[in-house]
């Protein structure tokens, strides 16, 4: 048989408000000696508390909402991480949810949080946004926004990347190495990460003394199948000796579509990525990339939900800095190698 909370109270000879207070840390009151006492016999009797009973008393569940957009973008694996280790810190309890970059997916599992009672949000966008849409929810509880920017009102917070400075730095680096025929392999520039990262790059063109070219830059989702395609299509049709990816899983994707055309990175051809996931250092060659700090990131968020939960602060717009992790797959150009497309006429 189960022990209640009036059993704990019973056994240890006080009322059922102040064990009550213990379990929820609310004894300022209440005597070390007392204290001391009903936790070994909560300990003892290996009570455990009925949180639905708290919650309806406290109107808190202790619960924070994470939406992720694409879970199998290994991006998301370390940002996950580090708001699950913080909330684990604060004894909060973390649903996720996965709305496969879908905002009507999106929207649906805000209410069914809601619903769930949890005490906040935090809420990577999917890639579709219906500002019509958005702008119509109400969300009762705080929502921090993370690496992509939403309409929906009552954001409390916002914590992002430098997008801009991570793309000037990586295209500044490759000039450095004597590339001039840089080509850009972009996610949707409906997201303001993807706009963030191509205007770094047309800037670090001009500052260079190079001209931007619209023909250099190409446009698709955040998966290696679309850099694959890409790639494969734009050997012997361009010239370039570099490549410059909106993320990760897009430069995996144009390193395999070079190796498959026999094009040797980065001998002949430099790859830079962005985000610096896991496997960037278990492919051959290891990748250049930019390195967000994801991890700080999805940590941060919820410790930012549950300071302003608490009292302690009002939600901020942070910018995390991203920096320009160098590897293998980017070298100096060989002048002796023109381009792709003269090498493979």
């Amino acid at each position: 048989m189960s022990v209640t909370i009036k059993d704990i109270a019973r056994l240890a000879e006080v009322s059922v408000t102040t064990v009550s207070k213990i379990i929820n840390n609310k004894d300022n009151d209440i005597s070390e000696t007392t204290k001391t006492r009903v936790k070994n016999i909560i300990k003892e009797y290996n009570y455990i508390p009925n949180k639905l009973a708290q919650s309806m008393i406290t109107k808190k569940t202790k619960t924070i909402g994470l939406i992720i957009p694409d879970v199998r973008n290994p991006f998301f694996t370390e940002l996950v991480r580090g708001a699950e280790d913080k909330a684990s810190e604060k004894d909060y309890n973390l649903i996720f949810c996965n709305s496969d970059d879908d905002i009507k997916k999106e929207i649906k599992y805000i209410n069914a949080l809601v619903e769930k009672m949890v005490d906040g949000i935090v809420l990577a966008a999917a890639v579709s946004r219906d500002k019509n849409l958005e702008t119509q929810i109400s969300i009762p509880v705080p929502v921090i926004a993370i690496d992509r920017e939403t309409n929906i009102n009552g954001i409390k917070g916002f914590i992002s990347i430098d997008s801009y400075r991570g793309a000037y730095d990586a295209i500044k680096y490759l000039i450095e190495l004597g590339h001039k025929d840089i080509l850009v392999l972009s996610g949707p520039l409906n997201l303001s990460i993807s706009r963030y990262r191509l205007q770094g790059y047309k800037d670090a063109l001009e500052d260079n003394g190079l001209k931007y070219d619209d023909n250099n830059v190409f446009v698709g989702d955040f998966q290696s199948d679309w850099a694959v395609g890409t790639v494969g299509e734009l050997i012997g049709k361009r010239d370039f000796t570099a490549i410059f990816c909106g993320n990760d899983l897009i430069a995996l994707g144009a390193i395999k579509a070079l190796k498959k055309n026999n094009i040797k990175v980065p001998e002949q051809v430099s790859v830079v990525g962005f985000d610096d996931i896991t496997v960037a250092t278990m492919v051959t060659p290891e990748l250049t990339t930019v390195k967000q700090p994801n991890y700080e990131m999805g940590y941060m968020s919820v410790e930012m939900i549950i300071d302003i939960l608490e009292g302690k602060k009002n939600g901020e717009n942070i910018v995390l800095s991203p920096k320009l992790k160098i590897r293998n797959s980017t070298c100096r150009r060989k002048m002796r190698e023109e381009s792709i497309s003269n090498r493979k006429s």
